[in-house]
């Protein structure tokens, strides 16, 4: 269960980085988040293979989202969630 949450949590900081354009390059990134470049290209992979448009750009050195998307992972409170009646 842990390796699930690590991978949501890389994910959730490249997402972070990437609105920011502020990944730098692939190496740059990997050092950055302390893991291997490889380990970078699988987790940008997981995020494509969700349907995150993430592309490299050459220009800023950065990778950046073609277009606009959010990410979010976890529980949260709704104010639509129908309540349960105690019994």
């Amino acid at each position: 269960m842990n390796i699930i949450i690590q991978q949501l949590t890389l994910i959730e900081r490249v997402d972070q980085l990437i609105r920011m354009q502020a990944t730098g390059t692939p190496i740059e990134l990997a050092s950055r988040l302390r893991i291997s470049k490889t380990k970078l290209y699988r987790i940008i992979n997981t995020m494509k293979a969700l349907n995150a448009p993430v592309v490299y750009d050459v220009a800023l050195q950065s990778y950046i989202y073609e277009e606009a998307v959010g990410f979010r992972f976890g529980f949260y409170h709704s104010e639509t969630t129908p309540r349960v009646a105690s019994v």
